[in-house]
């Protein structure tokens, strides 16, 4: 029982918010229910369109937290980078005192079936927390505004499990396949998160580019001993199954960006299966991204953290990442200007697998929510000039990109370079 439990934890949470290629956070235990144990029991499965033809082949159900009331809220503890230490999803605290707790709600986790008591502190404020968190920020929407949307441009996913049919991209999602994919499973968390960050009508960079999304799970239980071994061998075969799609598209209304919130290493099975893959997809004209990029492509970013409440279309509401903000400041992953390529990561807000209207907003982000930011940058990039490719893209978003400055006891640190999005674009337009 307990090789299933370790192993259902990893598969329902899917390693939430991959850190770096060789290193990933993930929840504490959780217990096992009948249901998922059932979900697990009925193994495996690869479900493709018929044909030619692209198909939704499934329409998996919502996830149903039911957590139902909490006793005592959780405490945030600054000193860790675990995430979800005050996970307020589809909870009740509805007869909790929240009146000494600020600190810790403004690293709360929460979604729309969180139910809040009749007063809060002042200063927390989660519609407008949801709000804020769900624009993509630096002035994108204003972009938007003039068209540059990625349309006809197509972006493909390779992740969990999807809520196919959520609002914020179910008319943008234009292929469903599952590869390796729990046979039985509902919607898992991550993957309504990162399609609404690429394509969302609401939340997403891209809202109007084509949606091609696989789930697929590079994971294999252990036989003994507990928890789980990676095969990257799946993923390998997700990038091709993409590739053989692409290739039927019309040319002008192909796949130009993969993007997967993963990244892979020597010592992992499947390695050079998945390297390979990577390989035939840069052949092929199409973008990779992954959090492996710069293994693939030399090419180096980083997510950014924000508080709450500030403002996300502005550069300076911007900083340190929650899980590296230490890291940086004591010097042990410090970079200076012009070597990363830094996007929006913490304080998001997404689909939420819960309910097609639902919306969850996570409080520390990872380079899981990075990727699919990147991606749907590409897409418009894409749109703004067709014959763009990836190392272009990558250099004129660092030339074009921002930096701000952040004070660490008397000394001020440049942080930098922040994507300026309508820079980048208007760059390339005069490109052409």
């Amino acid at each position: 029982m307990k090789t299933i439990a370790t192993f259902i934890t990893a598969v329902m949470v899917m390693i939430p918010f991959s850190l770096s290629v060789e290193t990933a956070e993930t929840p504490g235990g959780s217990s096992l229910s009948a249901r998922e144990a059932e979900w697990l029991a009925t193994g495996f499965a690869t479900r493709l369109s018929k044909g030619d033809c692209l198909e939704i082949v499934r329409h998996p159900a919502r996830f149903d937290f039911s957590r139902g009331a909490i006793q005592e809220l959780p405490s945030y503890r600054p000193d860790s980078i675990r995430p979800f230490q005050v996970d307020l999803r589809s909870a009740d605290l509805s007869n909790l005192d929240l009146s000494r707790r600020l600190e810790d709600l403004f690293h709360a986790d929460f979604d729309s079936r969180t139910r809040w008591p009749a007063e809060l502190p002042n200063g927390f404020d989660p519609r407008r927390m949801m709000e804020l968190g769900t624009n993509p920020g630096l002035g994108l929407r204003e972009l938007h505004k003039q068209g540059i949307t990625g349309k006809g441009v197509g972006i493909a996913i390779i992740d969990q499990v999807l809520l196919v049919d959520h609002v914020e991209y179910k008319d943008r999602l234009k292929l469903y396949e599952e590869i390796h994919s729990l046979a039985a499973s509902p919607a898992q968390m991550h993957g309504p998160a990162v399609a609404s960050i690429a394509v969302g009508r609401s939340a997403g960079v891209a809202p109007e580019a084509d949606l091609y999304y696989i789930a697929e799970m590079h994971i294999e239980p252990k036989a003994q001993g507990g928890g789980f071994d990676f095969d990257f061998t799946w993923l390998a075969k997700s990038i091709d199954r993409l590739l053989e799609v692409n290739a039927r598209l019309p040319s002008a209304h192909r796949i130009r960006v993969i993007s997967t919130s993963v990244g892979w290493s020597p010592h992992q099975k499947g390695y050079q299966e998945v390297t390979d893959a990577a390989a035939r997809a840069k052949q092929a004209g199409v973008f990779l991204i992954s959090t492996a990029l710069e293994q693939t492509h030399g090419l180096a970013f980083h997510g950014l953290g924000r508080e709450p409440l500030r403002d996300p279309d502005l550069p300076a509401s911007f900083g340190l990442g929650s899980w590296w903000k230490k890291m940086f400041l004591d010097g042990l992953r410090r970079f200076p200007p012009d070597k990363r390529l830094l996007v929006p990561m913490d304080a998001r807000a997404t689909a939420s697998p819960t309910g097609e209207r639902d919306y969850v907003y996570y409080s520390s982000g990872g380079w899981s929510w990075s990727v699919p930011y990147l991606a749907g940058l590409y897409a418009l990039a894409c749109q703004v000039k067709p014959e763009i490719t990836p190392e272009a893209f990558w250099t004129s978003a660092l030339k074009t990109g921002d930096t701000v400055k952040i004070r660490q006891g008397d000394t001020e640190i440049e942080l930098g370079n922040i994507v300026n999005p309508a820079a980048l674009l208007k760059t390339l337009g005069r490109q052409n």
